[in-house]
């Protein structure tokens, strides 16, 4: 006999099902259809559904009655049959639950205003939410999880309309935007609390996300209150293949992220659109590790199998500076952006001049703050062929979606690129190109999971790509970041997914510095920390005032203030900054990575000059 579902919830995280709808749709049934009344004409494929929801271990399934309202009915001509509908919708789903597995209605919005928008009034909503309701109830529903609403007013009376009608239990879920606010432009903390008031037993989000937005939203709102919190992501954000809609987010990234939200403190995890069987076999799995472990993280690089024929080669042969780094050899690194034209000659002739001074690797952002230059890619591509010299490729997820990312990380192993630092990429906001779009199918830590796939010879969907890459895997961390906890934790991931270096912000406030290294040591990943060799006073200001986590000591602007009034002594003291910066941290680092502001790489050479280094 099963306990009560509340009671349920205190004994640990609940796994919800997927997408139901999806799931008709990828095995066949058109789009036009109404899939409510598959209930009627084929309960076999809707019990089917459901029962490999259950074999992937699923405690409770939805029934397939999410647009069996009055409104949404009507327009098929089914109004007639909304009894039926949602009663053998819950018989169906009880039927395949069998004795260990809860089932919840499922209720959607109706799709049609209520006042003051829209021509029906409060009273009248919810009667026709209770017609559904009553009929649910009929069939045997646990509980009953209102989800996918857009507007707080009628999600309320959504759930008044379950109050008056019985007392089971309420799950209610509101869909939101990539920014985190609601559709209709509420922040998290303001939604959480109008949701809330309305009295729920669970509130969350579902449906029209990604993973890595509903994590977001998490992060900012289970602070704000007691009631247990539900996520249910979309399998990404569908693209069309052949005309199809497809979701392309792989089972493995949402069993990872399936972790996140337990640790973020979620109660109640599943999925919506595009997520089947094998997307909530990776969340149980998730879901049983973490349990095993009494909420330590189980460090993991790999959760997927390795095609037979494949040699997957070890982190110290896939690069020289992966060599470098397992001999314990200290590396240097000098960041040089790319032109905004079509031609490279300086920067090969700079990187020229580098090379031949002994540095190690040439660093090269991607589209920094959003601006339009020469590709990464390409320029890391010439610089190598051209100099000689092996580079570090930034790579950002902000303008390709997950198709995309694979050809480019294909496309740079046969170019001869070895060195991928993963980032997220800075929003379009940020540059010169406000009005332009962003992707973000996945952030760096889904990239990372996605290099690494590679480097095991699959895609993201699996599937094998015969000879494996061998990219050696990089990843930036800010030791000055605002929210320290969140960059730890995302840390954690990036390390769990497959990352195999770090490589920091640049560090002005040594304190801070050592902090973070104190926190990270569990990781055991080299460091390369950043040096950005201040040039004056205004630079400082604009590093300590514009430049998200950066913070310049101010002791350090004083001694900048001091030379104010020569651009050139300024200069120097930003370089004896740096070079006793480098001097301070250089025995705690793996590496350094040094900026030449303004292109200047004769400033590298002076803040180099006179360290020993291992």
């Amino acid at each position: 006999m099963r306990d009560g579902f509340l009671e349920r919830l205190t004994r640990g995280v609940v796994l919800f099902d997927g997408g139901i709808g999806t799931e008709f749709y990828r095995r066949g049934v058109f789009i036009n259809k109404c899939y409510d009344e598959l209930n009627l004409s084929n309960p076999t494929l809707v019990e089917q559904v459901h029962r490999d929801y259950v074999k992937a271990g699923v405690d409770v399934i939805e029934t397939n009655t999410f647009g069996a309202n009055p409104s949404k009915l009507s327009a098929h001509g089914l109004l007639d049959s909304l009894e039926d509908i949602n009663r053998r919708g819950a018989e169906i789903a009880r039927l395949a639950a069998g004795d260990d597995v809860y089932v919840a209605g499922s209720i959607g919005p109706l799709g049609v205003q209520m006042e003051p928008l829209g021509p029906l009034a409060r009273e009248e909503v919810r009667e026709l939410f209770a017609r559904q309701i009553r009929a649910l109830c009929a069939g045997g529903v646990d509980l009953f999880v209102l989800e996918t609403f857009i507007y707080p007013e009628e999600l309320e009376q959504a759930i008044l309309a379950v109050r008056e009608c019985c007392d089971k239990p309420v799950i209610a879920q509101i869909t939101i935007n990539d920014d985190t606010s609601s559709l209709t432009g509420a922040s998290p903390e303001v939604l959480v609390q109008e949701m809330a008031a309305m009295g729920p037993d669970v509130l969350g989000v579902n449906c029209t996300v990604g993973p890595s937005v509903m994590l977001n939203w998490l992060e900012q709102v289970r602070g704000l209150t007691a009631l247990p919190i539900a996520v249910m992501p979309n399998a990404g954000k569908p693209k069309s293949v052949d005309g199809r809609n497809i979701y392309l987010t792989s089972p493995e990234y949402l069993g990872t992220y399936a972790k996140r939200y337990i640790q973020a403190g979620a109660n109640v995890i599943g999925g919506c659109c595009g997520t089947g069987p094998e997307h909530i076999r990776h969340m149980r799995n998730a879901i049983s590790a973490y349990g095993s472990k009494a909420q330590e993280p189980v460090v993991s690089a790999r959760d997927f199998d390795i095609p037979s024929d494949v040699t997957v080669l070890p982190r110290e042969e896939k690069s020289r500076l992966a060599r470098r780094l397992a001999d314990g050899h200290f590396v240097t690194m000098v960041e040089l952006v790319a032109p905004r034209g079509v031609s490279a000659a300086s920067e090969v002739e700079k990187a020229r001049k580098l090379f031949y001074y002994g540095i190690d690797v040439i660093n090269i952002p991607d589209g920094p703050r959003a601006s339009a230059r020469m590709s990464a890619m390409a320029l890391a591509a010439t610089l190598q062929r051209e100099v000689g010299i092996e580079t570090l490729l930034h790579y950002a997820c902000r303008d390709r979606n997950v198709i995309g990312i694979q050809s480019d990380l294909l496309g740079a192993w046969a170019l001869g690129l070895r060195n991928i630092l993963a980032v997220t990429g800075d929003p379009p906001k940020l540059g010169n190109y406000p009005d332009a779009t962003a992707v973000f199918d996945v952030d760096a830590i889904g990239l990372v999971n996605i290099i690494n796939r590679l480097n095991h010879g699959l895609d993201i969907a699996g599937n094998p790509i015969g000879a494996p890459a061998a990219l050696h895997i990089g990843v930036a961390a800010n030791p000055g970041a605002p929210n320290m906890e969140q960059e730890l934790r995302r840390l954690d991931w990036k390390a769990e997914a497959g990352a195999e270096f770090i490589v920091t912000q640049p560090v002005f406030d040594l304190d801070v510095f050592h902090s973070f290294m104190h926190r990270i040591e569990h990781l055991h990943l080299p460091v390369i920390a950043g040096l950005w060799p201040l040039a004056s006073l205004r630079n400082a200001e604009f590093m300590n005032n514009e430049v998200p986590g950066c913070s310049v000591p101010e002791h350090l602007i004083e001694r900048l203030r001091r030379h104010a009034d020569s651009k050139e002594a300024g200069r120097a003291e930003g370089v004896a900054i740096a070079h006793e910066t480098l001097e301070q941290m250089k025995e705690h680092i793996a590496g350094v990575q040094i900026s030449a502001p303004f292109g200047r790489i004769e400033t590298v050479f002076e803040v180099l000059g006179g360290v020993r280094l291992r």
